[in-house]
């Protein structure tokens, strides 16, 4: 069988288009012409021996092949990006402190830990989970050097938007929701103030839907009980949700859309040092990762198989 050894800047091409929902778009973001995006996608097809991609009307859409390949190419260039920070870093020292909310601290953290560790065993980092005041509170007393949190009506001096992720609708898996049927709906939500929880109380009155609490947790961990066992409906985002529980179309659950939650990276001051760049930049990419591959429901940005991209002139 003879051995293929793919070229990792013609797969950084592939995998910015298919994200982008563009290769025309990724030519631009990198830099390049069309046609040497085309030659790109022309040589990875080559090596890969198979089509990755096939037309579907005016664009161009992944094979089953080409979607395999996309977890690979994600893959080979995350380990690619963490080898070359580690070499870069490998002699940085010293401690920094993050603050997370509860959404993100298995997966998201886990990984953003694994990676930073890995690329700077002498550094130590601290970490705090918590709600956005408390996070928004200790960053702007230097308590934190960087904060994850969802955008709200508070704010930080330096703080950098990373992306948008929708707001929906959480239930059972295996059981049937709780639907509006003229009782009031059991919503199940977080201790006020809580920006999920006042967008689920905002949509419902805005859909004249009648609600009640049926239960109130002071963390996440009480709120995915209470779902699973079919006490009521959340609205959390899809980030960091639970074997068990689903997403509910809004449609067809007869519940009302929901608007999407900025996500934002708050810093302590407008110039970090060399430890808190560091994992910043590191958690900047685990997030567009986790929005762009993952984490949201279908549809929501990033292309899948069968869906159209535009392809290079």
């Amino acid at each position: 069988m003879r051995r293929v050894t793919f070229d990792l800047d013609v797969l950084r091409t592939y995998v910015l288009g298919v994200e982008l929902g563009s290769f025309a778009r990724a030519a631009d973001r990198l830099g390049r012409s069309t046609s040497a995006v085309s030659a790109q996608l022309k040589k990875l097809e080559d090596q890969a021996g198979t089509p990755l991609l096939h037309k579907a009307g005016r664009g161009l859409a992944m094979t089953d092949a080409g979607e395999t390949l996309l977890g690979y190419a994600r893959r080979m260039l995350e380990l690619n990006d963490e080898a070359a920070t580690a070499i870069r870093g490998a002699d940085l020292e010293g401690w920094v402190r993050l603050g997370l909310q509860e959404d993100f601290g298995e997966g998201l953290l886990q990984e953003v830990l694994g990676q930073f560790a890995r690329a700077h065993p002498k550094v130590r980092v601290e970490v705090r989970i918590a709600r956005n005041p408390e996070l928004l509170e200790r960053v702007t007393s230097g308590r934190l050097d960087l904060a994850l949190a969802w955008a709200g009506n508070q704010g930080t001096p330096h703080a950098e938007r990373l992306g948008e992720v929708p707001m929906c609708w959480i239930g059972a898996e295996h059981r049937d929701p709780p639907l509006p049927t003229g009782e009031p709906l059991p919503l199940i939500a977080l201790e006020a103030p809580c920006l999920l929880r006042t967008a689920a109380t905002n949509a419902l009155d805005g859909a004249g839907i009648p609600w009640r609490v049926a239960i109130t947790s002071p963390s996440l961990a009480g709120i995915w009980a209470g779902v699973s066992a079919g006490l009521g409906v959340t609205v959390r985002t899809p980030i960091g949700l639970p074997p068990g529980l689903r997403v509910l179309d809004a449609d067809s659950s007869s519940l009302p859309p929901l608007p999407s939650l900025a996500l934002m990276l708050h810093r302590s001051d407008e110039a970090l040092s060399s430890v808190a760049a560091r994992l910043a930049e590191i958690l900047r990419g685990q997030v567009g990762a986790l929005i762009d591959a993952g984490s949201l429901p279908h549809g929501q940005n990033r292309m899948h198989k069968g869906t159209t991209v535009r392809e290079p002139a």
